[in-house]
């Protein structure tokens, strides 16, 4: 074990509401930032050891907003959003809309990104890195599309691009917030009501893991495949 690697607490949350998730970023976030401060004022031998987050959690169905987004991109007004009982959300990361709800991995990364490279689109690429290797397991090739963050799968003949994941981030002070939502077995219908991301482009779509390989996936399964390749990738190691 290297022990001059970053050290990195994980934390599956399970199902919890968009509003105590992030709350509960707020506090890791807060708390990483708070010894970064203080640790510039004191000599290495008496700096306090500095732990990252990894955070994963299910959402119940939840609509959010990027500060860069379109509010017209939401295609459903107040009266039904509450019949559907889906609630909304405008938020500081990047990014326009998406939705958040069961069987979708939902991932946190609370990193304090003077432990690893403080170059934030290496640190999306990274993200999008992390949910390609964890793709190629179940033989599926994930990609890039330049000028759309996430990952994609390439247009076949019978359909077309799809993209599988979608990212959004913040940084204060260079510590990480907000992360990535990867369909696993996640209900398509919901993203029928926004203009996911604010693509409108015929030739793009959303899918999830079971769509694309037409069985119900074990969530649990990709959440492991997922936490090896995080530290795999970053060059972290896990602490508990």
């Amino acid at each position: 074990m290297n022990t001059n690697q970053p050290k990195v607490l994980f934390q599956d949350l399970g199902l919890l509401s968009y509003q105590q998730a992030w709350d509960y970023q707020h506090t890791k976030l807060d708390t990483v930032k708070a010894i970064k401060i203080a640790n510039r004022k004191l000599d290495p031998v008496n700096q306090k050891e500095q732990l990252s987050y990894l955070l994963f959690c299910e959402h119940p169905p939840v609509y959010t907003l990027g500060k860069s987004g379109s509010l017209d991109h939401l295609l459903l007004n107040e009266q039904q959003l509450n019949e559907k009982g889906i609630e909304f959300f405008k938020i500081n990361r990047g990014g326009d809309i998406t939705f958040h709800g069961p069987q979708q991995i939902v991932g946190y990364p609370i990193f304090d990104l003077d432990c690893f490279f403080t170059d934030a689109h290496k640190y999306v690429r990274y993200l999008e890195e992390v949910i390609i290797r964890t793709m190629a397991e179940y033989g599926l090739e994930g990609t890039r599309i330049e000028g759309f963050t996430g990952v994609w799968l390439k247009a076949t003949k019978s359909q077309p691009k799809r993209k599988i994941c979608a990212i959004g981030v913040h940084l204060s002070r260079w510590v990480t917030m907000h992360g990535f939502a990867f369909n696993i077995n996640t209900d398509l219908q919901y993203f029928k009501n926004i203009i996911p991301c604010g693509i409108a482009d015929d030739d793009k779509i959303v899918t999830s893991l079971q769509h694309e390989l037409g069985t119900f996936i074990d969530t649990q399964e990709v959440k492991e495949k997922l936490k090896f390749h995080f530290a795999d990738l970053f060059g972290f190691q896990y602490v508990s």
